[in-house]
């Protein structure tokens, strides 16, 4: 998650990441996530179990800033928010 291209970045894991992204993008609270705005999904990957998951979570967590950054645009070198990707129905579409 993010709040801009290359602005300040957020790693997490999860086992629904709709409902997680859904979460950051009402921004509540003081959490990291809500002081930063971080309400951009710009990056994920997924895994069968999550033990390899949080394997690799730990693992990315350790790695340089300028690393992540390449991560991510090299899937995704616009920076787009990829929530819509996954999720195509707005929460404001919702009933």
């Amino acid at each position: 998650m993010t709040n801009k291209p290359r602005g300040t970045l957020y790693l997490g894991v999860t086992a629904d990441l709709v409902r997680r992204v859904g979460e950051h993008k009402q921004i509540a609270g003081r959490s990291f996530t809500a002081h930063y705005n971080l309400d951009k999904l710009v990056w994920f990957e997924q895994f069968d179990h999550i033990d390899l998951a949080i394997q690799r979570e730990t693992s990315l967590k350790r790695w340089l800033r300028a690393w992540k950054i390449d991560l991510v645009e090299k899937a995704n070198p616009d920076w787009r928010d990829l929530f819509q990707d996954i999720y195509p129905m707005s929460f404001s579409d919702e009933a």
